[in-house]
């Protein structure tokens, strides 16, 4: 962290501890639906930032162009490394959300393949933000596997749903599925592993449909 912000993180606080102190309700007088609108915008140019510019990126910048003070991007995310990893969780959260919106509104095969194909766009977010979160955060490792679970069930239950259907083959197994998809970010470096990725897709969903005999 630059030392020009990290005395501006440590002012702020001081600020607002003082605030707290003399008006404990001075800190919170915004909405919280207008609170939550900063911390999506803060994240959204962040997620930019970062696969942009790496770990380097000035923190001041990111709340200048998601039009919020400092003193806000401080409030939410107090050091660098709170904020990257609550990029990379929020993306993960909403690739889960996705998976039952998805569930929801689809039928269960189609349902599959662009929650597949949301995860390809996933991974590649992971590897342009990847260099960041290695220079910055202690064991990247922690922050990768504790949403590993979660898209996890977000896939199987897809999956549950298109057996549940007949759309889907009974011997499926979503954990197969779901390593075939992670086995793409160990291409990414190809310059058109995307699109490699996203014939996987379809390859995949072909193969997981029951067999339609012919006579």
């Amino acid at each position: 962290m630059r030392l020009s912000e990290t005395a501006s993180g440590c002012k702020l606080f001081l600020s607002l501890s003082n605030m707290a102190k003399k008006n404990p309700r001075a800190v919170s007088r915004k909405p919280r639906a207008d609170a939550q609108r900063n911390r999506e915008r803060i994240l959204n140019v962040a997620k930019e930032a970062f696969a942009r510019a790496g770990g380097d990126t000035s923190l001041d910048d990111i709340a200048k162009q998601a039009n919020v003070g400092p003193g806000t991007l401080y409030r939410h995310f107090p050091t660098r490394e709170d904020l990257l990893k609550a990029v990379y969780r929020t993306e993960m959260e909403k690739l889960a959300a996705a998976a039952q919106k998805f569930g929801e509104t689809m039928q269960p095969i189609e349902a599959l393949r662009a929650w597949m194909l949301l995860f390809v766009d996933a991974i590649a977010m992971k590897q342009l933000i990847a260099p960041a979160l290695n220079a910055i955060v202690g064991d990247p490792k922690k922050v990768f596997e504790s949403s590993h679970a979660q898209i996890q069930e977000a896939i199987r239950g897809l999956v549950k749903r298109g057996v549940k259907s007949g759309d889907i083959r009974k011997d499926v197994d979503a954990s197969d599925l779901f390593r075939a998809l992670v086995g793409a970010a160990h291409v990414a470096s190809i310059p058109d592993w995307e699109q490699s990725a996203r014939r996987l897709v379809d390859i995949l969903i072909a193969g997981s449909q029951p067999v339609k005999l012919t006579r």
